[in-house]
């Protein structure tokens, strides 16, 4: 009889059932003078126990504000030292850290300050073409007269205030370094090293501790909830798959305010002692490389893209990268040419294929450090201790194995909801706790996944389904093609036609005839994109993930006018 779609993880490691705060106090106490955090860009350096100095200091200011627990505080900036401070600092007091990305502008920021109810954002003074004061000045009635602290804004009534990480920020903003002041200059009582102790010490484990806004291609984005549980054990046993120890130094180039950086990367290496490298204020191929070969990295994260920018930078050759053990590329589709050259010429022997998303505090399957390269080219691993994946029908039963089903997931890293939205909720979790995550796939006899697409992306070309994964592997093989990304758009014929948008290597040629007869020597005729773009870059977001919703407006946008 064929074996269902289902796999339960290992529980031979038992979970972490410490809050955040105290699992960052017990990696102080082990590893005090090895270091924790090198922040290139700002040319800062902490020890574990300079770091705890820094968090410790933050945590009692933000008391000194009045935060209490379960009190929203936003954070709006690129990677820097104070993102990760105050990332541990918040989970110290219990204040519910809501990661405002980057790119976001007045009217995504103002949905998520009003959605959240943040009582305080700290933010960056700009980043790229973004001006967050004066955005923020814009936004919020009367901030630039009022008093951090006495804010009163009907827009936002449960905002206090605004701090920047800028020396000298405008009228109505407290600087940082003005915050950190605060924690000696208020009662001792109030603030001191006993009074975060005995607010530590009310925490729970299942509290809420986060808030990630998903980067919805329709509607508004949902904000994730997730326990100092859910993240803590997830960057814990993601770190463990790599087999972290205090030895090992990572480079983060993924954004912090996302799952990637400040779960798997911060949280990973926390709980192992390990060192946190962040070579830039947001992805810089060069800072990268450079950050890798003069900390002597033994680990790096990052989407495939990055990868990509990494291995074709003119640069690569004259950094030293042999110091490389492992690390993780996830985040969106992983090509398996370009996971090969990962391990070829970045010396990458080691490097681990991971898979999930915000809502599973990401990871739910990833691959192992023992399992070969065929399973670390072809699948996303299998199922993540203690927590169970199943791959069902549109009527929510287990399909047999190797059959394509959408995959879902259950255990402790399921989040504990969307934020004030019950009914994107119940959409979501079902009555039996299952996570229904969109995505198709396949699982085979031993319990590896294969990701074949977004449910919402599969291509269905005159009653053919055709799968974008699977022909974007198939581009890759090509010599001059770069990157790819394949979706569908409107036909009146078929329904639907395949476009693919094709980045080529440097110094390589190709037109969109030469790609389509090499196909039809190669694959069925009916995945034979019709239409080829060329083009320097893809649209993106700021973890590195491919738009595809915004490539399709684009190419339906010019067919039509074509």
């Amino acid at each position: 009889m064929t074996q269902p779609s289902y796999s339960q993880g290992d529980q031979g490691k038992a979970l972490l059932t410490q809050c955040i705060g105290d699992a960052f106090d017990t990696t102080v106490a082990r590893f005090p003078d090895r270091e924790a955090l090198v922040v290139h860009h700002q040319s800062l350096r902490y020890t574990w126990r300079q770091l705890a100095a820094a968090v410790d200091q933050h945590a009692r200011a933000l008391m000194a504000l009045g935060v209490q627990p379960g009190d929203r505080l936003g954070i709006w900036a690129p990677n820097c030292a104070q993102w990760c401070i105050t990332q541990f600092a918040s989970a110290k007091v219990g204040a519910i850290l809501v990661n405002i990305n980057p790119a976001y502008r007045t009217s995504e920021l103002d949905y998520a300050l009003v959605q959240s109810g943040c009582r305080w954002v700290i933010c960056a003074d700009a980043f790229k073409t973004s001006d967050y004061h004066a955005m923020l000045l814009g936004l919020v009635p009367g901030l630039a007269h009022g008093t951090p602290g006495a804010l009163a804004c009907e827009r936002f009534p449960e905002l206090r205030g605004v701090v920047s990480l800028a020396a000298a920020p405008p009228p109505g903003f407290m600087a940082w370094d003005a915050l950190q002041a605060r924690a000696d200059a208020v009662s001792a009582d109030a603030v001191s090293a006993e009074a975060l102790a005995a607010r530590q010490a009310q925490l729970h484990c299942d509290d809420p501790i986060n808030i990630q806004y998903t980067s919805g291609t329709t509607g508004f984005p949902k904000g994730a909830t997730l326990s100092h549980s859910n993240i803590l054990n997830n960057g814990y046993m993601v770190g463990e798959s790599l087999g972290l120890t205090e030895h090992d130094r990572l480079v983060v180039p993924v954004p912090l305010y996302h799952c990637f950086g400040m779960v798997m990367a911060n949280l990973g290496c926390m709980t192992h002692g390990s060192t946190l490298i962040y070579p830039n204020d947001a992805f810089d191929p060069l800072a990268t490389l450079r950050a890798v070969a003069e900390e002597k990295a033994t680990a790096l994260y990052g989407v495939p893209t990055m990868f990509i920018a990494e291995l074709d930078h003119p640069q690569r050759h004259a950094f030293d990268l042999s110091s490389l053990r492992t690390g993780i590329m996830a985040g969106a589709t992983c090509p398996i040419e370009v996971m090969r050259r990962v391990i070829d010429e970045m010396h990458m022997a080691e490097v681990q294929i991971a898979y999930g998303m915000t809502e599973t505090s990401p990871v739910s399957l990833q691959t192992g450090a023992n399992d070969d390269l065929e399973r670390r080219v072809s699948s996303v691993g299998r199922t993540q201790p203690w927590l169970e994946n199943k791959v069902v029908d549109g009527d929510g039963h287990s399909v047999p194995r190797g059959e394509i089903g959408e995959l879902c997931t259950r255990g402790y890293s399921v989040m504990l909801g969307y934020w004030n939205n019950p009914k994107a909720t119940a959409e979501s979790i079902d009555a039996e706790g299952w996570m229904h995550t969109g995505d198709l796939a396949v699982m085979d006899e031993q319990g590896y996944v294969r990701i074949v697409g977004r449910s919402k992306d599969m291509i269905i070309r005159g009653g053919e389904n055709i799968y974008p994964r699977e022909l974007e592997e198939f581009f890759f093989t090509h010599p001059a093609v770069a990157d790819v990304q394949v979706i569908g758009v409107p036909c009146s014929k078929y329904g639907e036609e395949i476009v693919a948008w094709v980045r080529l290597h440097p110094g390589h040629a190709a037109t969109g005839d030469e790609l389509r007869e090499w196909a039809r020597a190669r694959i069925a005729h009916f995945k034979v994109p019709r239409y080829f773009r060329f083009v320097d870059e893809f649209p993106m977001t700021v973890t590195g993930k491919v738009q595809k919703f915004r490539m399709r407006e684009i190419s339906v946008g010019e067919l039509s006018a074509g």
